[in-house]
C-alpha cells in the first residue's frame, strides 16, 4: 500500500486535472487478485464494481478523491512572471517562497523583499493577488513558450521520512485515501463492493455528487485525511484529532451529520477488534460524504480518515501507524458491511 502511496503523491493532479492519477490507479487495479469492472464518467470519476465471493445484501461504496489543492495560471506579466489563483482551500501563509512546478518547469512563489517592507507589511500575510510565480523567464514571450493561461501549478515537494514512523509529502489529501482503497483489493473479498475515485472534491464535492448518483449506494464510506492540529500553539480542545491515536471516525463535520447508528457501529466494531480509533473534537471541514449523503436516493454515510498535520500545504505529515490502523478498519468494514441486512 505504501508503495502505491509513494507513487501517487508524485503525480500532479489538482482539481480538474486528475488524468495522471486516474491512469495510475486504473493500471494498479490490474495488479490485484480480484474480478472487477469499471467506467469513467463524463466528469472524470473512476467508478469500480469489485466482485466478491457472493452478492452483497447492501451496496457499500468506498470512496476517495484523486484531486489535490494547487494553483492555476491566470495571467502572464510583461516581465515573464505568472499571476495565479488557488484551486481549493489554501492558506495564503503557506505560499510565500514555496517552490512549485508548472508544465515540468520549476518556479518560486515570490513577493517583495522583507528589506523593502514597511513595519505594517512585515506583520501581515501577503495577499495571494500580490504574489507571482517566477519561473526565470525574462519576458512574456519567454514565459508563453512554456506556460499557457489556465495551466495547473503544483507544489514541488518530495516524500521524505521523518522520525517516529512519520513522513511528509504533498497531496496526501487525498492520495492516501486512494492508496487505502487499492489496499482493499489485496485479497479476495467475501462480498461485492464498490469503489469510487472521485474528482474535484476540493472545488465543492463535485465528483462525489455524480459518483453517488451513478453508483446508488446504500452505505457510503468516505476515506480521507483530516486536520490534526496537535501541535504547539493550539489551544486545548482545538486539536481536532491527534497523530498516533489511530483512524478518525467522524460523527459530524462542517458539511455532514453522519449516520449515527453507523458511526457507533464502526467505533464498536473497531474496539472489538483491537483497532485504534478516535473522533474529531472540532466540527469543521467537510468531504465527499456531504455529497454522497444527498445525491440520488441518498445514502447512510460514514467518514474514516487519517490524522494529517499541515493539510492543504506543500508539506503535509502522516503517521504510518495511523495508516495501518485505518487500513485494518477499512478491511474489516469491507468484509462485514456488505453482508449485513439494512
Amino acid at each position: 500500500m505504501l508503495k502505491h502511496l509513494e507513487e501517487l503523491v508524485k503525480l500532479e493532479g489538482i482539481s480538474g486535472h486528475e488524468t495522471p492519477v486516474r491512469a495510475y490507479i486504473l493500471a494498479a487495479l490490474g495488479e490485484y487478485p480480484v474480478e472487477y469492472t469499471y467506467k469513467e464518467d463524463p466528469l472524470g470519476n473512476l467508478l469500480v464494481e469489485v466482485k466478491g465471493e457472493r452478492p452483497a445484501k447492501q451496496r457499500v461504496l468506498f470512496n476517495a478523491h484523486m484531486d489535490e489543492v494547487g494553483l492555476v495560471v491566470t495571467n502572464i506579466t510583461d516581465d515573464g512572471l505568472l499571476r495565479f489563483s488557488t484551486a481549493g482551500g489554501i492558506d495564503e501563509k503557506v505560499l510565500v517562497g514555496r517552490t512549485v512546478t508548472v508544465n515540468g518547469h520549476t518556479g518560486v512563489i515570490g513577493c517583495g523583499a522583507i528589506h523593502l517592507c514597511s513595519a505594517e507589511e512585515k506583520n501581515r500575510t501577503v495577499a495571494k493577488d500580490r504574489l507571482m510565480v517566477d519561473i526565470g523567464a525574462a519576458s512574456r514571450e519567454e514565459a508563453e513558450a512554456v506556460v499557457t493561461i489556465g495551466d495547473p501549478i503544483v507544489f514541488d515537494s518530495d516524500i521524505v521520512p521523518l522520525a517516529n514512523d512519520r513522513f511528509k509529502a504533498r497531496a496526501l489529501d487525498d492520495r492516501a485515501g486512494c492508496a487505502l482503497l487499492l489496499s482493499l483489493l489485496e485479497k479476495p473479498l467475501p462480498f461485492d463492493i464498490q469503489l469510487a475515485f472521485t474528482v474535484q472534491e476540493e472545488l465543492g464535492l463535485r465528483g462525489g455528487t455524480t459518483a453517488a448518483f451513478t453508483m446508488q449506494p446504500d452505505i457510503s464510506v468516505t476515506v480521507e485525511t483530516t486536520t490534526a492540529s496537535d501541535v504547539a500553539g493550539t489551544q486545548a480542545g482545538q486539536e481536532v484529532c491527534r497523530m498516533g491515536d489511530g483512524a478518525v471516525v467522524s460523527f459530524m463535520d462542517g458539511r455532514t451529520f453522519y449516520d449515527q447508528p453507523l458511526y457507533k457501529h464502526i467505533r464498536a466494531l473497531a474496539d472489538a477488534n483491537g483497532i485504534k480509533t478516535q473522533t474529531k473534537t472540532t466540527v469543521a471541514g467537510g468531504n465527499d460524504a456531504g455529497a454522497m449523503q444527498t445525491a440520488g436516493h441518498g445514502a447512510r454515510v460514514a467518514a474514516v480518515s487519517m490524522p494529517c498535520r499541515y493539510i492543504h500545504s506543500a508539506g503535509s505529515v502522516l503517521s504510518e501507524s495511523d495508516i495501518e490502523e485505518t487500513c485494518r478498519l477499512l478491511r474489516l468494514l469491507a468484509e462485514t458491511l456488505p453482508g449485513e441486512t439494512a
